[in-house]
């Protein structure tokens, strides 16, 4: 295991379509995937792509603890917010609605900044783990978020592209400053 050096936006390797896994329970599969859990805890993500770390297979890793859920998340974003780790190779996944959300996202690819983004709010992925054994969840809210950021990763898009605002890109450290503003408006929308 080690931890890996993550590729930030604008280098190739994220914009490209990565490639099919042959083998779920290759020692090389196996290997990969312990040192992006490493890398992933290291960095303090909520998920992690293969692309992310140099290497264009489709293998994602993610995980939805609660502690990773944004603060102001409404009840129908927190919908099974405590997924624990998930390993899937060569992941697909089924849209169930055409219901979006829009929530902010974070991503260690491109650090230091959030965006707004809509995502589907009902899906289904499938995939492979590192046993060779097929996988299929259905995941909601900040879970399916989660998992559709991860598998975007795996056809070279990152959140940035999805967002239909760039107003709605900002800085971390000033994510503060937004928030405090939005409150305000809502407590005068409130007193009105």
């Amino acid at each position: 295991m080690a931890i890996l050096k993550i590729a930030r936006m604008g280098h190739p390797v994220l914009s490209r379509v990565a490639e099919p896994v042959e083998d779920p329970m290759a020692p090389e599969v196996r290997a990969l995937v312990a040192s992006m859990v490493e890398t992933m805890i290291d960095a303090n993500g909520a998920g992690l792509a293969a692309p992310q770390v140099y290497v264009p297979k489709r293998v994602v890793i993610f995980q939805a603890p609660p502690e990773r859920a944004p603060k102001d998340i409404d009840e129908a974003e927190a919908f099974d917010h405590t997924v624990a780790l998930t390993v899937l190779i060569n992941p697909e996944i089924e849209i169930l609605t055409t219901e979006m959300e829009q929530g902010w996202e974070g991503c260690l690819s491109v650090p230091g900044l959030r965006g707004l983004v809509p995502r589907y709010t009902d899906i289904v992925y499938r995939g492979y783990g590192l046993d060779g054994q097929p996988i299929e969840r259905r995941a909601r809210g900040f879970h399916a978020r989660v998992a559709q950021h991860e598998c975007d990763h795996l056809d070279g898009v990152l959140y940035p592209q999805r967002m239909t605002d760039l107003r709605d890109l900002i800085f971390e450290s000033e994510a503060r400053h937004r928030a405090e503003v939005e409150a305000a408006r809502q407590k005068e929308k409130a007193n009105a």
